[in-house]
């Protein structure tokens, strides 16, 4: 099994922490405490990263 695989499913566990964060963020009680980190860019990040490696690890074989 290649190594892009397991990247792969790397990045799809932080895209599902991603979105646990973002659904903590969207539930908040206090508006104004806003947080640092764009989940939603984090999440699309790790989804496109994992296309991109498991699209590397079926080509590689």
């Amino acid at each position: 099994m290649p190594v892009a695989f397991w990247g792969a499913a790397a990045s799809l566990i932080v895209a599902l922490a991603a979105a646990l964060g973002e659904g903590r963020r969207r539930r908040r009680r206090d508006l104004d405490r806003v947080g640092w980190v764009d989940w939603r860019t984090v999440q699309l990040a790790a989804i496109v990263l994992a296309l991109l490696l498991i699209s590397i690890g079926l080509n590689a074989r």
